[in-house]
């Protein structure tokens, strides 16, 4: 089983930043893809941001600018640095790891999300 916990989310006024986190645990597991979605009352998930093996990084077009994945995450984490926040920004923000484990004598892959943590952008 794998574990995925986020956390750094909360109430800011529009302009202003926040730092998320997310973290995924667990044992017999390597990581191929850790990404954040969003999903706000009413409209569908929707991608933000995310990691692929090699480093490769990706932004949805809504946030290109504002958000980055800085350089210093540690081994299966996935921060996400938002800038010049607005308050279309606020939604649950998930993150989704898109893991390969070794189960019962075979690789499996799986997607493991988290609970999700709420940032909400006042204007």
């Amino acid at each position: 089983q794998v574990q995925v916990m986020e956390s750094g989310g909360a109430l800011v006024q529009a302009g202003g930043s926040l730092r998320l986190s997310c973290t995924a645990s667990g044992s017999h597991f390597s990581i191929n893809a850790l990404d954040w979605y969003r999903q706000s009352p009413g409209k569908q998930r929707e991608f933000v941001a995310g990691k692929r093996a090699g480093n490769r990084l990706s932004y949805a077009d809504s946030v290109k600018g504002r958000f980055t994945i800085p350089g210093d995450n540690a081994k299966d984490t996935l921060n996400l640095q938002m800038n010049n926040l607005k308050p279309e920004d606020t939604a649950v923000y998930s993150c989704n790891a898109d893991v390969t484990q070794y189960l019962n004598g075979e690789f499996v892959r799986r997607d493991y999300w988290g609970q999700g943590t709420q940032v909400t952008v006042a204007s």
